[in-house]
């Protein structure tokens, strides 16, 4: 008895007896490895995305990235060096985080409500699920940022480079209703930088 194991893909057959007990692995077609593959790779992503907190830290894992968790938050932090630190679920509501450097650093789930980061450089970072209502974003660069599902209600905005940042369209829509502006480092206009629709 033989039985086709490879669907649509090419004629290959397995000999049994009565149930599948020997196959030829050297005769089976590239098609039958190549579908192998694709269900172990999808099962391997749906894994790693099941093993994290949201698909953002899948795709850029802190340990990856050499980050530092932050083990003091004071509420003066302006013009700090804070390189790829991680601020998991941190309350930094109404810290002064004016000017500093967090250039790929982790905000997921954090509060950062009335927070200062007027000039703050927070290119390439990561704050799913944050919010920065009313916060002073004045002049930040959030070029190549990962924002989504972060709230920016009565944000200031004026000025930032959102140059790259991906944000939901909602927000997006939020901000542009009120952008305006140049950031005085890239020179983008903050209008383009979020690419808003005229």
């Amino acid at each position: 008895m033989t039985r086709g194991l490879a669907g649509n893909c090419h004629n290959v057959t397995a000999q049994t007896t009565g149930s599948l007990q020997f196959s030829s692995f050297m005769n089976l077609s590239p098609c039958w490895w190549n579908r192998c593959r694709a269900v172990l790779l999808s099962g391997l992503v749906i894994l790693v995305l099941g093993l994290t907190e949201s698909p953002v830290m899948a795709i850029i894992p802190p340990e990856f990235r050499g980050g530092q968790a932050i083990e003091e938050i004071s509420k003066d932090m302006h013009g700090r060096d804070l390189k790829e630190q991680n601020f998991l679920k941190a309350d930094l509501r109404g810290v002064d985080l004016s000017e500093a450097d967090l250039r790929g650093a982790v905000f997921n789930s954090s509060q950062l409500q009335e927070a200062d980061l007027q000039g703050a450089d927070l290119e390439n970072v990561v704050a799913f699920a944050s919010r920065f209502d009313g916060a002073d974003l004045r002049g930040a660069n959030f070029t190549n940022a990962m924002l989504m599902q972060s709230q920016f209600k009565d944000a200031l905005i004026e000025g930032a480079d959102f140059s790259n940042a991906v944000l939901d369209r909602r927000q997006q829509n939020e901000l542009c209703s009120r952008a305006n502006g140049t950031n005085a480092v890239s020179g983008s206009n903050t209008i383009d930088s979020l690419g808003c629709r005229s």
